[in-house]
């Protein structure tokens, strides 16, 4: 079963709707979240293709975008022994 990052994505999720008066971020953790991931793979502790992979293991339907992101760094920082 093809997962949502894989060559070609998946199909059927309509147009993305923009929504032009939206905040980037809704909380300032959520930016921390992104600046901490940008940091960790310019520092090479993990990759772009490993962090989506940690993001579609880890997700929960019933958590918010960066929540999502939050838990899969927490996931690769434990698989690598770094935490």
């Amino acid at each position: 079963m093809p997962r949502i990052n894989d060559v070609g994505g998946q199909d059927g999720f309509g147009p993305v709707q923009e929504e032009l008066d939206e905040p980037p971020f809704h909380a300032d953790w959520e930016a921390h979240v992104m600046a901490m991931n940008r940091a960790l793979i310019r520092r090479e502790v993990y990759n772009l293709d490993e962090f989506r992979d940690a993001v579609e293991r880890t997700m929960s339907h019933e958590s918010s975008y960066y929540e999502n992101w939050f838990r899969a760094i927490r996931t690769l920082l434990e698989e690598k022994g770094v935490v």
